[in-house]
């Protein structure tokens, strides 16, 4: 991951950097992959598919996330409503709580 920590209203976060580096050249994008398969998740009803079969169920709670609970752990899983907004930072929570199933390969 690569980019500028921001600090605004009291909160600091990374802003990845999209198409190019400091010096002009091209960066590759990540890429989640189901590791079972190798199948790159291209969209969130792929991922959908492959969290339900994992034992993550949806939660409707927020309107503008896209949400999954696990019924046997805390764990939760946030993502923008809009796909075109899932960064890698997404992508890493996902492995993170799915050590076995998921990785992060640049595409």
């Amino acid at each position: 991951m690569s980019g500028v920590w921001v600090f605004k209203n009291g909160v600091v976060r990374l802003v990845e950097n999209e198409g190019s580096n400091a010096q002009g050249q091209m960066t590759r994008r990540k890429g989640l992959v189901d590791t079972a398969t190798g199948d790159v998740i291209n969209s969130y009803a792929a991922l959908e598919s492959k969290l339900r079969s994992l034992g993550w169920e949806r939660y409707y709670d927020d309107p503008e996330l896209l949400q999954f609970h696990m019924r046997s752990a805390v764990h939760l899983i946030s993502l923008p409503k809009d796909f075109t907004k899932f960064k890698s930072l997404h992508m890493y929570d996902i492995v993170i709580k799915n050590r076995n199933s998921f990785e992060v390969r640049d595409m």
